[in-house]
């Protein structure tokens, strides 16, 4: 895992000039490659790598790496799981190799196959290769969104980095913030590709790839899609078949994910799918496996004593940590690492588990990913009840009713609170439902929360999040309703939430995290499978509990899943009650210019006093806030 930059310019010879400026981003990415580092330059062209040195620790692995003929170079962060087998294939065609790496696997890749090496990588990765020959860079992301790669491109001049913290550290680009794209922020939380927070700096999507070629004095770019999840034609497997082939590619993805020149662990929450990585893990190893799981004091939000569970068949060595409210002291880091307004709480535990973690290896494995390919939210079911509901004589006010019959609870486990947040969504159509279920503000809490001006801006342009939310349902519209809702997941809050939450949270802390229900090959099985595999009744990850019933204590199949929580809500009633009264006090509201802060007033005495729960709208603001503070210094 590592960090890389670079700038690409359409005159020859200024390049070097840039060198101070590439070296600054190198230091703004330090966290990401603390075991070294270099530079690479030429007429048009430089590149710059920070090394966490996971594969081939010796010095031919440095980067900027070269291919063995000369004229293309690149610099990588991530993993080529298959390079073993890929460098095989190349070298019974002619390639031959001077390291162990899986970089220099790409290069040969690239000669052999040009952009189409893509094809060919099982792995995370986001890349940039330069080709002299064609006076053309190469970037690519993969598949799924797992490593990020940001780009600017400003008078003739092309610039990349890893992090938005290295792109900030180019003097040449902009601070201009898009009021445009904080909407889109304040709808769900995070602020989707290829858009980021600043007018001038775009995020390259999850599976394509970007050319950047240097013609008649001009740089022509093109950025192309290389890869769509399938979930159609549906397999004819039977159920017993299925299940064999998904132990076996999964267990190969965990085996894959193991092969490391440093020592290596697991995150453990105590769900299905970390355990079932861990019991793999324990499997595939000769030693006992090295588990990480966090906690809270608040018993809805603790999973301590099921991932003790995991531990204790698999006797792992295991190590616990418990946050406390004074967790948030590490807000202006966690700012200033993912470098735009970001609002999963749960950001903090999994920014300390890495850190505990990074104390004792260098790569975690994860269960990332397993809820989005098998079926394992809530709101899946949730979907499909809501259709067969809604085509009852007279349901929509039949739900409305009963919803405000319903008590309010402040403990997200409680069953009542989960049917009172169902029968207020059931009424609305699809899009509307999953943004009830997932999202921040709604359009029309957005339109009493945006001063007039703000709303003015950000009407110029388009799609407006509810507009990018439909043209991601309408795309999968003829998708069974869980096949729906789970593809948009993987196109949305899958790379562009809990991705980045975990790339930032782990690369802060120099831990490379691996995780195996992401591999590309176990998601194209998954998404084949027939709906009623994965979600049996109201049974989710069916196939999965199936599967892999040998490796899970019975009260891990059978328990209630309840997500990687934060006591928010407590806490911003107790303890960092200040805290957010201080974030959100009226005249710091009327200085940034854009939010109404008598609506904002309101959410904080309504929460405070206990009326509502209002924590996720509050923590959005108080993060817009807190990156207005210590990103752009205002």
């Amino acid at each position: 895992m590592c960090g890389i930059t670079g700038i690409l310019m359409a005159t020859a010879g200024r390049v070097r000039n840039a060198e101070p400026h590439l070296l600054a981003a190198l230091k703004a990415l330090s966290h990401r490659g603390p075991d070294d580092h270099g530079t690479w330059l030429d007429g048009h062209c430089s590149l710059g790598h920070r090394r966490l040195s996971i594969i081939d620790l010796s010095p031919s692995g440095h980067q900027p790496m070269a291919d063995t003929q000369g004229g293309i170079h690149i610099v990588f962060n991530g993993e080529i799981y298959n390079f073993l087998e890929l460098r095989a294939e190349l070298e019974q065609l002619g390639h031959s190799f001077a390291t162990r790496s899986d970089t220099e696997v790409i290069l040969a890749a690239y000669r052999q196959w040009d952009t189409a090496c893509l094809d060919h990588f099982r792995g995370m990765f986001a890349f940039a290769l330069w080709d002299a020959s064609l006076q053309r860079l190469f970037l690519a992301r993969d598949r799924v969104g797992k490593k990020p790669l940001f780009y600017s491109i400003l008078n003739g001049v092309f610039y990349f980095a890893s992090e938005l913290q290295g792109m900030l550290a180019f003097p040449d680009v902009p601070r201009d913030e898009d009021l445009f794209t904080i909407d889109h922020y304040l709808a769900r939380g995070y602020i989707p590709a290829p858009w980021t927070a600043f007018k001038s700096i775009h995020k390259l999507p999850p599976a394509h790839f970007m050319t950047v070629q240097i013609k008649d004095g001009a740089l022509v770019e093109k950025i192309q899609r290389y890869w769509h999840l399938a979930y159609f034609p549906k397999s004819a497997m039977d159920m017993e078949d299925t299940s064999a082939q998904l132990r076996k590619t999964l267990t190969e993805a965990v085996r894959l994910r193991m092969i490391s020149d440093v020592p290596l662990g697991a995150f453990l929450s105590g769900g299905i799918d970390s355990s079932i990585v861990v019991g793999l893990m324990a499997q595939l190893s000769d030693r006992p496996v090295k588990t990480f799981s966090i906690g809270f004091k608040n018993a809805s939000y603790d999973e301590l004593n099921y991932a003790r569970m995991v531990s204790q068949k698999w006797a792992t060595n295991h190590t616990e940590f418990v946050v406390e409210p004074d967790a948030v002291s590490i807000l202006p880091t966690l700012v200033k690492h993912y470098g735009e307004p970001y609002c999963d709480s749960s950001a903090i535990p999994t920014y300390y588990v890495a850190k505990l973690t990074r104390e004792h290896v260098t790569v975690a494995l994860t269960g990332d990913g397993g809820d989005e390919s098998f079926a394992g939210y809530d709101r899946y079911w949730a979907s499909r009840l809501s259709q067969r509901f809604l085509v009852l004589p007279g349901a929509g006010a039949a739900a409305k009713f009963m919803a405000a019959l319903l008590p309010d609870s402040h403990d997200f486990r409680n069953p009542l609170r989960r049917a009172k947040r169902f029968l207020q969504a059931v009424q609305n159509p699809m899009v509307q439902r999953y943004d009830q279920w997932l999202g921040c503000f709604t359009s029309a809490e957005r339109r009493d929360l945006l001063t007039g001006n703000a709303q003015s801006e950000i009407q110029k342009r388009s799609p407006s999040p509810d507009e990018w939310m439909s043209g991601l349902f309408h795309y999968y519209r003829h998708y069974d309703v869980v096949d729906t809702c789970m593809a948009v997941d993987v196109t949305s809050y899958l790379p562009f939430d809990l991705l980045v939450k975990v790339d930032i949270a782990t690369m802060a802390s120099s831990l490379e995290a691996r995780s195996p229900f992401l591999d590309h090959e176990v998601m194209e099985l998954a998404s084949r499978m027939p709906v009623h595999y994965k979600l049996h009744g109201r049974q989710t990850k069916h196939i999965l509990k199936r599967t892999f019933s040998d490796l899970l204590p019975r009260q891990i199949q059978t328990r209630t899943k309840s997500g990687f929580g934060v006591p928010m809500q407590e806490w911003l009633r107790g303890p960092l009650n200040p805290l957010m009264r201080d974030t959100l006090a009226p005249d710091v509201i009327r200085k940034r210019g854009m939010i109404n802060e008598n609506y904002v007033v309101r959410l904080v005495e309504e929460h405070s006093s206990g009326l509502t729960d209002h924590s996720n709208k509050l923590w959005c603001l108080m993060m817009l806030e807190h990156w207005y503070r210590e990103v752009l210094a205002r």
